[in-house]
């Protein structure tokens, strides 16, 4: 048998360390974050046909009753603020400036982070590391899953007075741009450097305004049900074209899943489902 002396074991020693600390470099880790990944709600985002909708271009008898739409319509108009060439956009940011009759004026700041394949956790590890994790109490996370599309954003909301503006009235888009610029938080700011958010939401204009109609209920596990009927002028620049947008918000995956899967089976079985997502964000920018 062959042994090693006595001198020898030291160097043998030092040489399984050093082995041990090459691989430990080489080997994968799992990332370190602070604090761990936002817990996000879900909202479930399918859109309808316009055969979904009755002559009054609202949501006809038959789709009320068979997603329990209940509630009368309530008007909301919102616009998007953006820089020509979409800024904002480009980094997975959207400002919005929306006013609900009777309220204030709401501000939300969002972030979204693409969900590939299904893989909500992967999103949440990359929000994490951009330091949107559990620990920011500023930042509402969700999960957007629309037909065939998932994403995950982060809202950081705030309000501004309506004194002065009736029903949905919006303010100029010089003045929107003004008090969401004043109320930007620090995330937004200084993404991608120092002063870059404020720099380029100062460059920025509204995109809009737009006016909907939301009609309220509860279907299924979700007791938040809606659809949403939107105007949009035609892509050619005239006309006008609508979408809607039926949603129900739920806190657990599981529901949300149940409510997707049957939503859509719904609608496909009434001849009233769209076959694709429709993002509205994108779509006032580039039509407004």
């Amino acid at each position: 048998m062959t042994s090693v002396s006595r001198a020898s074991r030291p160097a043998a020693a030092a040489s399984a360390v050093a082995l041990a600390a090459a691989v430990a470099l080489l080997a994968p880790t799992s990332p370190a974050y602070a604090a761990g990944n936002a817990v996000p709600t879900y909202e479930v985002k399918i859109n309808l046909t316009t055969a979904a909708l009755d002559p009054a271009y609202a949501p006809s008898a038959a789709v009320r009753s068979a997603f329990g739409i209940t509630g009368s319509a309530k008007a909301r108009s919102y616009s998007y603020y953006d820089t020509d060439g979409g800024a904002l956009d480009a980094q997975g940011w959207s400002v919005r400036l929306r006013h609900k009759s009777g309220s204030s004026f709401e501000e939300t700041y969002k972030k979204r982070f693409p969900v590939t394949n299904g893989d909500i956790t992967a999103a949440l590890n990359t929000a994490n590391a951009a330091g949107f994790d559990s620990g920011d109490t500023n930042y509402d996370a969700e999960v957007d899953w629309g037909y065939a599309k998932q994403t995950l954003s982060f809202s950081n909301e705030k309000s501004h007075s309506a004194s002065g503006y009736s029903g949905t009235a919006m303010p100029t888009s010089t003045t929107g741009r003004t008090w969401l610029v004043n109320d930007i938080p620090g995330k937004l700011e200084d993404w991608g450097g120092a002063d870059w958010g404020r720099t380029t939401l100062q460059a920025s204009r509204a995109h809009g305004p737009v006016t909907s109609k939301v009609y309220g209920g509860a279907w299924g596990p979700s007791d938040d049900a809606s659809i949403e009927v939107l105007p949009v002028v035609g892509a050619g620049g005239t006309g006008t074209e609508y979408v809607i947008e039926l949603s129900f918000k739920t806190d657990s995956y599981a529901d949300a899943a149940d409510l997707h899967a049957d939503a859509i089976a719904v609608a496909e079985a009434n001849g009233w489902l769209y076959h694709g997502d429709i993002l509205k964000t994108q779509l006032i920018l580039d039509r407004y």
